[in-house]
């Protein structure tokens, strides 16, 4: 499987460990959570509520919400105004606000007839 086409341009910062969906990822001190998670072979950060489709990080600059996530705890987080720090729990929003159920999708479970 090919790997994220997204990479750092330097090695700045001192290296940190988040955890995404309860794995360890190593990130650099004073990157964004959705620059990291960019780097992920997986890079979306939540479900639509709506439709289930995944969503990831777009504008990188808090307008279109697509970046939302779990950030230590704190749902709808916008992930790319969120600077990492060491042991950093994030995970992906599979849920519709307000409700303890996941978001259904075609991606999850398949059609039935």
């Amino acid at each position: 499987m090919a790997g994220s086409m997204f990479r750092t341009l330097l090695e700045s910062g001192d290296p940190v460990t988040i955890h995404l969906d309860g794995a360890p990822i190593t990130a650099r001190r004073g990157e964004t959570v959705a620059a990291v998670i960019l780097r992920q072979i997986e890079t979306w950060t939540r479900q639509s509520p709506i439709s289930g489709e995944r969503r990831a990080p777009y504008c990188m600059m808090g307008v279109c919400f697509e970046c939302l996530a779990e950030v230590d705890g704190q749902g709808s987080t916008q992930t790319c105004l969120t600077i990492v720090h060491e042991g950093m729990q994030v995970r992906r929003q599979r849920q519709r606000p307000g409700f303890s159920e996941p978001v259904s999708s075609e991606q999850d479970s398949p059609n039935e007839s």
